[in-house]
């Protein structure tokens, strides 16, 4: 398995990695549900072959950032069509998703536990992603580490190429300050398209989760980005 501090990309970081406490339930979910969800890959490897990997030819979605994995189970289990690549960096968080998905009988998911840009930049063919997804990254609020913000110039546009014509780049964040940077990256990038007037309503397909609803009752703004790559 791919543990972020082993990558050979030498690159800042986009998120702050802090090694957690596995419980039983993770520790049996990862041992039973790894061979069955997991993806082994290293930079070597080169390009995931999509049609291999979940052993049908459908459109696929990448998750950077799923976290214990509620939005991305459900909205894996409500999109059957499509299949979802999550990347995560805890273990806890894979376990978690794993075990979702095995609850609902989910085969249209797979998980990669690492750091999301050198599977970005070496790992995923330009133009085969139909949507990439990031909720809630970490908002690194210190005006010193927004360089470590995955929304950024350089980022957005290696997501956009790998993009198919018409696919969507949708963010979320509960950070005021860190949406107003995406919206600034993502309406510079000339080869994305705002699919609204500034942010756009939660879509239904969007699920809301157990840390959206304390970000609403912390008194937070939830902010939807919705971009489409031009054709």
């Amino acid at each position: 398995m791919v543990m972020p501090e082993q990558t050979e990309h030498r690159h800042i970081l986009t998120f702050n990695f802090r090694q957690g406490r596995n419980k039983p339930r993770h520790d049996e979910a990862m041992e039973r549900l790894w061979p069955r969800y997991g993806m082994e890959w290293s930079p070597e490897d080169g390009r995931i072959d999509f049609t291999k990997l979940f052993g049908r030819h459908a459109p696929v979605v990448l998750e950077i950032g799923s976290g214990n994995g509620e939005a991305a189970a459900a909205m894996a289990d409500a999109d059957r069509e499509r299949d979802l690549l999550a990347v995560e960096v805890y273990p806890q968080g894979v376990a978690d998703l794993m075990a979702r998905a095995d609850e609902r009988g989910l085969e249209n998911v797979r998980l990669y536990q690492g750091d999301a840009l050198p599977l970005l930049w070496n790992g995923i063919e330009p133009g085969s992603l139909d949507e990439i997804r990031v909720y809630f990254p970490d908002p690194w609020p210190k005006k010193r580490h927004h360089k470590r913000r995955i929304i950024q110039p350089r980022h957005a546009a290696t997501m956009r190429g790998l993009l198919r014509p018409g696919g969507t780049v949708h963010c979320a964040t509960d950070i005021a300050d860190y949406a107003e940077q995406m919206l600034e990256v993502l309406t510079a990038d000339e080869g994305l398209a705002n699919t609204a007037d500034g942010y756009a309503p939660r879509p239904d397909h969007r699920p809301v989760t157990k840390f959206e609803r304390r970000g609403v009752k912390a008194g937070r703004e939830i902010f939807d980005l919705i971009f489409r790559k031009r054709t």
